[in-house]
């Protein structure tokens, strides 16, 4: 890898604009005036071709970035092309990689996709959350977007409008598609899914063309907004202010929750699940036998989207009140598992409620979709040896623990304590994953 010592100018070209290079900046036009080199993709290059002296060696810069490389050992100043703002999700990270000392490197930077689609969309994006589908890993993006207010996605030619849409829950949603913008032939779509979906249909119901993976053109944009009254306008607010974006707190009394004859994992057993479970945002947890949702709500609470899954119809609509009174998405549906699992996404992690006779067969069918980790809680011994043997044999590292609490309360004008029934809590961990995963941070990718 190069580390160069000549100067390099980092140069946006515009997303918002039929003519990319009218808003150019003088420093941008004096950079490529004088460049040796001016590396960009094969549009960007073209795009500023009556820019540049005769003579100058242009590269292309390649899908691995190699043409940065190149451009490294050649003398003289250089020019590196890209779209919108470098800085934002841009090329500008991998430049700093080549041109270490950041003194050597100038920033001309443009409108970026973002700041075009959301405009478009007539929408503020200082209270959305940015994600990037471009050449990761995009269950997270999925996920992020299945619990977040407001989301503007960075597609992928693996990643498009057509499977991110088609990957989300019911939820009622604005969706905005920005292609090729700043192109001649750039195009805005606006759809939004029914206010109040169908109970049987897991997914939005966008038009049939939206989910067709050829009818879209790249590069493009998504911005989504939630249209539900519980989650979504006037949930979202500005990163720049100070208000908390996590709760203050979690492992809720069960008070908090409606709930039907005590049928509530209580807090202290909530909170040990949750730092065993670990959500946040990108993750997506189910809770099986969610009973009152407790679980998924404080999932959602931190971040994550989450999917309660209970075979009593009067549960389920409990789970999606305490969702909406808490005012975080949960996916609440009504199956009787292990068979319900099939229709369920892919999770991250696992919580599974009720211990009952199936437990073995649950715990099983739930460790066969990969989760990181499966945290079930059993109150009936019986059922503690089928849990862990089964996460065994799918491979898990399997621990435990019994959790036994004593709560204060009123004796008189004095207090005792009130023991509190207990419960066992079996966990299966993913050898690779560890008991105390921490989420990497990662490089963002970058979109010439």
């Amino acid at each position: 890898m190069s580390t160069a010592t000549e100067s390099c100018t980092v140069i946006g070209l515009s997303c918002a604009h039929d003519d990319p290079v009218a808003g150019l900046s003088a420093g941008a036009r004096a950079a490529l005036e004088r460049a040796a080199v001016v590396v960009g993709s094969d549009r960007q290059r073209a795009a500023i071709a009556p820019l540049v002296p005769t003579g100058t060696e242009q590269l292309p810069i390649g899908g691995d970035l190699a043409g940065l490389d190149v451009a490294g050992d050649r003398p003289g100043p250089t020019v590196v092309l890209a779209s919108g703002d470098p800085g934002f999700f841009g090329v500008l990270r991998a430049v700093r990689t080549r041109w270490p000392e950041p003194d050597a490197i100038t920033v001309e930077p443009a409108l970026s996709s973002v700041q075009a689609v959301c405009a478009a969309a007539g929408e503020p994006w200082d209270d959305a959350v940015v994600l990037s589908a471009h050449g990761r890993d995009p269950r997270p993006v999925l996920h992020a977007c299945r619990r977040l207010a407001k989301a503007v996605v960075l597609t992928g030619p693996a990643f498009g409008p057509a499977e991110l849409l088609g990957g989300l829950d019911a939820r009622p949603r604005r969706a905005v598609v920005g292609e090729r913008l700043g192109s001649t032939d750039a195009r805005v779509h606006t759809a939004r899914t029914p206010a109040s979906p169908g109970p049987a249909s897991p997914g939005p119901a966008w038009p049939a063309a939206w989910l067709d993976a050829g009818a879209w053109h790249e590069p493009n944009v998504v911005v989504l907004t939630d249209e539900s009254p519980e989650t979504g306008a006037g949930r979202t607010r500005s990163w720049a202010t100070p208000e908390r974006e996590t709760p203050t707190a979690w492992a809720l009394p069960e008070e908090a929750f409606d709930h039907r004859d005590g049928m509530i994992t209580k807090a202290e057993v909530r909170a040990l699940a949750l730092a065993w479970l670990g959500p946040g945002l990108g993750d997506l947890v189910w809770d099986v036998g969610a009973g009152s949702g407790a679980v998924a709500v404080e999932c959602a609470r931190l971040g994550a989207a989450a999917v309660a899954l209970d075979r009593d119809p009067g549960q389920v609509a409990r789970a999606r009140a305490n969702a909406a009174a808490h005012g975080v998405p949960v996916d609440a549906r009504e199956g009787a598992a292990p068979g319900a699992l099939a229709d369920l996404p892919d999770p991250d992690a696992v919580f599974v409620g009720g211990g009952g006779r199936e437990i073995a067969e649950v715990v099983g069918a739930c460790a066969a979709r990969g989760p990181r980790v499966i945290v079930t809680a059993v109150a009936a011994l019986e059922r503690v040896a089928p849990a862990g043997e089964a996460l065994t044999a799918a491979g898990y590292t399997v621990d435990g623990t019994q959790l036994q609490s004593a709560r204060l309360a009123p004796l008189g004008e004095a207090r005792r304590l009130s023991a509190q029934n207990p419960v066992v809590l079996v966990r299966g961990v993913v050898p690779s994953a560890g008991a105390q995963e921490v989420r990497p941070a990662g490089a963002s990718e970058v979109r010439p």
